[in-house]
């Protein structure tokens, strides 16, 4: 026993050390551990608990308040909705902020760091805790500002971008969009413009939304340009704002015929915006929406940007047939001819229903013929069709549809460099389209499926 008794003691003195590095040591070091992680923090708060901030600069002092679901307002010097992506990205660049190292203890010197005169005085507040930090000059680094916070007066390096906060004014947190909607809520679309008015609607189709022309006009819309429209729409920004007062009402007289006027229809209210240029030299136009909110200074090709003429807004496609309803479709070229037939989603010729077809090569050529578009109008009644070479065609495809219905034509006629002359039962007159689809119409042959490939 004697003999184990130094081996026991030893054994005794490992454990106890081992229990005073688990209970004291470790608690100890990883206490210290947080507490430098929290020293190198620049704030105190999450992102979430910021309820207030003011941004002062030697030009301007702008307070803000966070509202319900977020929403921030403008408090001070005027009162107005803020720029919320503006103000996030203000406060995540400085609750993620840290501060690299400690150049002065309270007291130092502020002059050398720019910090006796401060680019910017930022109060922040989260509830009824507030602090404030000052920055001065930029660091050593290019993404770093010397500081000073209100609760230590110690003089810290920071990694701080000072494109994140100098030179952010009244301008930089207002709210600039002219409208704000959702564009899958719209339901109606009015434009209107000195000698024309265009009216569109948005219906369900199955699964899909489609938007249809309803004035002057019922006919199906070019759905891309209607969205692009839209986008353009919730994309316009105000570049400077007259607000309420003597100067708006001012120019408010002056506003009086519109370029360009949109009404939206939506589940809410419908939203109205009139755009204006006085003087197409002056380079200025506005923007206005209802009596209460400013005028809004906007580009001057936001005014192109809105405004379409009804060739531009609808359905462009020539064929007049939707692919999805193409049942049959007869092609005749100079060289040959032949009918495709579309049997339970299986595409076979009408003449060789037996003969296997390259089913992808087939499907990819009808969707190109469904979906060849008019690019420019030549004429919107059409006459003498000799001089565009439409009496002789080029090319010529008609698609019966799933109802048993010849419903559409699509006439290629001469090629003029990338484009062709074309006539469809989808629109009226005759315009010229890429002229692509010419090298595009495989041979009869050219449809069968090789051997050992893919059949249907």
């Amino acid at each position: 026993m004697r003999r184990y008794l130094a081996t026991i003691l030893l054994a005794l003195a490992l454990a106890g050390l081992g229990a005073y590095v688990l209970l004291v040591e470790l608690p100890g070091e990883r206490a210290k551990t947080e507490a430098d992680v929290r020293d190198q923090r620049l704030l105190p708060f999450a992102e979430g608990e910021i309820t207030g901030l003011t941004v002062a600069s030697p030009a301007a002092e702008v307070s803000l308040v966070a509202g319900e679901g977020r929403a921030w307002r403008i408090t001070a010097p005027i009162e107005a909705e803020a720029d919320a992506r503006e103000v996030g990205n203000l406060l995540r660049a400085l609750v993620l902020g840290r501060v690299t190292r400690v150049v002065g203890e309270k007291g130092a010197a502020l002059a050398p760091f720019g910090l006796d005169r401060p680019s910017v005085v930022l109060t922040v507040a989260a509830g009824d805790r507030r602090e404030t930090v000052s920055l001065g000059d930029s660091g050593p680094l290019t993404s770093s500002l010397y500081a000073v916070r209100g609760s230590d007066g110690r003089v810290l390096l920071t990694d701080l971008a000072p494109k994140d906060f100098l030179n952010k004014g009244l301008f930089t947190f207002r709210r600039k969009e002219v409208l704000r909607f959702d564009q899958g809520k719209v339901e109606r679309l009015r434009l209107t413009y000195p000698q024309t008015e265009l009216v569109l609607y948005r219906a369900t189709h199955g699964a899909k939304d489609k938007w249809s022309l309803r004035f002057p006009i019922e006919a199906p819309a070019d759905q891309t340009e209607v969205r692009t429209f839209l986008q353009r729409l919730e994309d316009l920004k105000a570049l400077g704002f007259v607000d309420p007062g003597p100067d708006r009402e001012a120019l408010a007289r002056q506003l009086t015929k519109p370029q360009v006027k949109v009404t939206l229809h939506h589940d809410g209210p419908y939203q109205t915006v009139k755009l204006f240029q006085l003087d197409p030299a002056s380079g200025e136009a506005f923007a206005v929406t209802t009596p209460e909110a400013p005028i809004f200074r906007v580009a001057p090709s936001a005014i192109k940007d809105l405004t379409r003429e009804l060739f531009a807004l609808r359905d462009k496609r020539l064929l007049g047939v939707e692919y999805e309803q193409v049942a049959l479709l007869a092609v005749k070229t100079r060289g040959e001819q032949y009918t495709l037939v579309n049997q339970s989603g299986t595409w076979v010729l009408e003449d060789r229903p037996d003969q296997p077809l390259d089913q992808q090569q087939t499907d990819l050529f009808v969707s190109r013929v469904a979906g060849l578009p008019a690019e420019l109008r030549v004429v919107e009644q059409a006459g003498p069709l000799a001089p565009y070479g439409l009496t002789a065609p080029t090319a010529e495809f008609t698609a019966t549809t799933k109802e048993g219905k010849a419903q559409g034509r699509l006439v290629l006629g001469t090629k003029v460099g990338g484009l062709v002359y074309a006539m469809g039962q989808g629109l009226p007159g005759v315009y010229q389209a890429r002229a692509d689809l010419l090298d595009q119409i495989p041979s009869r042959s050219a449809l069968l499926a090789k051997p050992g490939g893919a059949t249907p």
